[in-house]
């Protein structure tokens, strides 16, 4: 069954690419947003789940009936074959506050301020979607994975120097332990690929008995 990213991070893409299965990275109209009433862990599952559902499949054509068809067309999941899509979401939260990706430098050196000497976690959603020949959401599963992460105590030097570096600004909690982020960690308690962006050992677990 043909398996679908629902995403356009290349560190997940990366992160899939070690399961050595074969999948295609699928744009998603879905718009995230932050509902205050959502604690992180239900907040990434409908995220996740937004993503999945709405994502742009590449449309398939029968070339014996449709040689015409374009193919490069892209449309909702339920007008493709039977498929898979699995949607993420990544977030930091720290003392019930959410931390998503900076808006800016200020932002940017304000979130590692308040990480600084401290324990947050990295929480991840994920969301398969299953449909069948007929293009119907067969089934689903939804769930998230939670890795603790201490930071040293970080001199305000040293979170402008990393700032500058731009490597924060597209990351939940700004900053990202693939890259120099990884000298502001002391240690983490769970998964690494979760902080990264996609805990790849789950989702090759769910995939499976999915």
């Amino acid at each position: 069954m043909k398996l679908y990213l629902a995403s356009a991070s290349p560190r997940r893409r990366d992160l899939l690419e070690q399961l050595h299965i074969e999948f295609e990275v699928v744009s998603s109209t879905y718009e995230e947003h932050k509902e205050q009433a959502m604690n992180p862990y239900e907040l990434v599952e409908a995220q996740a789940l937004g993503k999945a559902l709405e994502a742009l499949i590449p449309v398939t054509t029968d070339l014996e009936t449709t040689e015409a068809t374009d193919t490069t067309d892209t449309t909702t999941a339920a007008e493709s074959k039977g498929y898979i899509v699995i949607g993420s979401d990544t977030i930091v939260a720290h003392k019930g506050h959410v931390l998503g990706k900076p808006v800016d430098t200020t932002e940017a050196i304000q979130m590692l301020k308040e990480l600084s000497g401290d324990t947050h976690e990295v929480v991840t959603g994920v969301a398969l979607c299953r449909y069948d020949e007929q293009h119907q959401l067969v089934a689903k599963e939804v769930f998230h994975v939670v890795t603790k992460v201490v930071f040293y105590p970080l001199t305000d030097e040293e979170i402008k120097t990393y700032v500058a570096t731009g490597e924060p600004l597209d990351k939940a909690g700004a900053y990202g332990i693939q890259g120099q982020g990884a000298y502001l960690v002391e240690r983490i308690e769970g998964s690494y690929t979760n902080v990264v962006g996609l805990p790849v050992e789950v989702v090759a677990r769910y995939l499976r008995k999915f």
